[in-house]
């Protein structure tokens, strides 16, 4: 009986290594609009993040083409959008006050170089000490956040933009149960902008927002003196801004992973952001990150998942800008903002505050929730919500813990010695009333203390037992330690008697 093993053709095997974009249609045309949707929300806020860091608006946009451009190729998580955002605008907007737009652009490269290394150094691995609590704070403030960012486009505005805005939502609610095969807002924003310019409606349009550039940009050094004291200067912005970049850029990648139910490299895209803010820095761009706002429309509400999304909406970013200027320049901005009011709700996790929820949810995990949310919605800044977040959730979690070392004691019948059996973490917040549960002037000439049950985790719980053992010894009774699991073993040996004056 013979049997015979199906070879693929070469033909088969090439279609194999193709990207999804080009082997299905579907998703190549889902790709594209998105791309387009994403490019015209760029456009208004690449412009208002120039104007928080004092630049011209070009620069700004710009930094959104070449952000997008090469995150597509070298970043982690595909279908993720990155360019100019407001975080990076407000940590160097000072630099650029102070010192000009030279200095801005020198801080934008050396910033794109430390991000370079500290994802070399595996700072992407941090990541797993945010705890889930933190993420969901995370996401409901970036909910409101974007909602909030909407509100200066609806006050002081003639009554026609209200029913524009009503309009838009009402189109991307509905338009879906017609058809999925367009974007609901790449037709929110064609419709709206047909009606204002047909009807000659006066409203707000992106055109009021600033110019739109009318050529590619061009690389170039930065303007200023290659120097010690630039250096100087420059570091500590460009340290900040790194910083904030990788943070906002990490926690976007975990929830664009959540959301898709993929994984991402977040060491390659710590690299990728350091990469992609050097090049930006060349082109004199103002640099950024990833953009959570825009990443949404772009995986959540168009359905995105390639990488070709976020390059098309770099390269649509410029041909917006550069051939159709005009054309978009009339796009209302009441169409912009129904856009983002969508998308922050449909950021928010509804089911976080649910009274269902919040019942069953333990106390320490809804405060550590909303402090994360109000320490961003406090100070605009994700970056400080999420360490606010991070660190109140480890004190929480300390609090939690530090009840769970037990002693317990148990006295031989012949009176000669007493063995204390230990249970639980030994650290710091654990051991504060270790060494008043011992009692030293009652217990017989030999103490046994049992760890078996227990774990050394610092030098704090080598001090206590230290402690404990000199107390005795004070008395003239003897200490014996047993028990110890070969971690806490090595730490103890390592530690004992050398944490206290005099050794």
């Amino acid at each position: 009986m013979s049997s015979s093993v199906s070879v693929p053709s070469p033909a088969a095997r090439l279609r194999g290594l193709k990207p999804d974009w080009l082997r299905d249609p579907k998703v190549w045309r889902t790709e594209v609009l998105a791309g387009l949707v994403v490019a015209l929300a760029l456009i208004p806020e690449a412009i208002s993040f120039s104007i928080i860091a004092g630049v011209d608006p070009a620069i700004g946009l710009f930094a959104s083409f070449t952000m997008a451009v090469v995150i597509s190729v070298v970043g982690g998580r595909r279908a993720m959008i990155s360019a100019a955002t407001g975080a990076v605008a407000l940590v160097i907007a000072p630099l650029n006050r102070e010192h000009g737009l030279g200095h801005l652009i020198a801080a934008v490269i050396l910033a794109g170089v430390f991000q370079i290394v500290l994802g070399v150094l595996g700072v992407a691995k941090l990541m797993r000490f945010v705890p889930r609590s933190v993420m969901v704070g995370f996401v409901n403030a970036l909910a409101v956040l974007i909602f909030m960012a909407q509100v200066p486009e609806m006050r002081d505005v003639p009554w026609a933009v209200y029913p524009l805005i009503i309009g838009g939502l009402a189109l991307m609610v509905f338009f879906p149960k017609v058809t999925k095969v367009i974007p609901a807002p790449l037709v929110s924003i064609v419709v709206l902008t047909v009606i204002t310019v047909a009807a000659g409606i006066a409203v707000p349009t992106v055109g009021d927002k600033g110019d739109l550039p009318s050529s590619l940009p061009v690389p170039g050094l930065p303007d200023v003196p290659f120097t010690m004291d630039t250096l100087t200067t420059v570091a500590p912005y460009a340290l900040a801004m790194a910083l904030v970049g990788l943070m906002e850029s990490l926690m976007t990648a975990k929830l664009v992973d959540d959301i898709t139910d993929t994984h991402s490299s977040k060491t390659r895209e710590s690299i990728g952001q350091g990469v992609a803010n050097i090049v930006t820095g060349f082109f004199g761009g103002m640099g950024g990150c990833a953009m959570i706002g825009q990443t949404m429309i772009n995986v959540k509400v168009s359905g995105a998942r390639t990488r070709l999304s976020t390059f098309l909406a770099g390269s649509f970013l410029m041909v917006l800008c550069i051939v159709f200027g005009p054309v978009v320049s009339d796009i209302p901005m009441a169409a912009l903002v129904a856009v983002m009011v969508m998308v922050s709700f449909a950021t928010f996790d509804w089911h976080s505050i649910a009274p269902r929820t919040l019942r069953r949810m333990p106390a320490g995990e809804i405060t550590v929730m909303v402090v994360t949310v109000a320490c961003v919605v406090a100070t605009h800044n994700l970056a400080v919500g999420v360490v606010a977040g991070s660190i109140t959730a480890m004190v929480v979690f300390a609090k939690r813990v530090a009840h769970l070392a037990e002693v317990s004691a148990v006295t031989d019948p012949d009176g000669t010695t007493v063995v204390y059996r230990v249970t639980g973490e030994l650290f710091f917040a654990s051991v504060g009333d270790l060494v008043g549960r011992f009692d030293y002037a009652g217990d017989p000439a030999k103490v046994v203390i049992d760890l078996s049950s227990a774990h050394i985790w610092d030098a704090s719980s080598v001090a206590a037992l230290d402690a404990v053992e000199t107390k005795y010894a004070q008395r003239g009774k003897a200490v014996e330690i047993t028990g110890l699991n070969d971690p806490s073993a090595r730490l103890h040996g390592k530690l004992s008697g050398e944490l206290t004056a005099g050794h």
